[in-house]
């Protein structure tokens, strides 16, 4: 009878992991907890959760990794303390309206298409072109909303909003691809 019960629970709670909805929650609050870990500088922080935001493509596929960072983007929207910290950062709304706007706005978008490459191809070059591809995304929208709406000048846009994130960028991608292979081995 004891056996039967927990044999019973345990069939629920892995449908419950295995559902997408849980997935899909899991990967926002992945993405929120990444955020924490910057290293706050103007104008955008070093974090980790773009490495996240490019998992949840490569895991839950494009439609799932999308929602993942929508629900992400609502939570900080809503003002829950999502996002990371920077210095002079607005909280709710008034973040997507800063100098990380166009960062954050492209999550969802760079979820999506490095989840339409990796459903295509789950071969570990395809999987870090697609997050690179994912990440790039990330960077020409955030560089082009700091041209744009805050540092009207495209150079330093472009140092402030890209080239320091060149190596960091190739870090994550190298870790997010390993990370991607060794659990997908699983």
């Amino acid at each position: 009878m004891l056996v039967k019960s927990i044999s019973k629970e345990v069939s629920i709670f892995k449908s419950i992991v295995t559902s997408g909805t849980f997935q899909v929650i899991l990967f926002s609050f992945l993405t929120a907890a990444a955020a924490q870990i910057s290293i706050p500088v103007k104008p955008v922080p070093f974090t980790l959760q773009t490495m996240l935001v490019v998992l949840s493509g490569a895991f839950l596929g494009a439609k799932k990794g999308a929602y993942s960072q929508l629900l992400y983007l609502a939570m900080g929207i809503a003002g829950l303390p999502v996002f990371a910290a920077i210095p002079d950062g607005a909280f709710g709304f008034a973040r997507l309206l800063g100098p990380t706007g166009g960062y954050l706005l492209a999550f969802p978008a760079a979820a999506f298409i490095t989840g339409v490459i990796v459903e295509k191809n789950k071969k570990y070059f395809t999987v870090a072109l697609a997050m690179f591809i994912g990440n790039a995304l990330i960077i020409l929208s955030g560089v082009s909303y700091l041209y744009f709406f805050w540092i009207h000048d495209i150079n330093q846009a472009l140092l402030g909003g890209a080239a320091v994130f060149s190596l960091w960028t190739i870090v994550k991608v190298v870790a997010g691809t390993s990370i991607f292979a060794f659990v997908s081995r699983k």
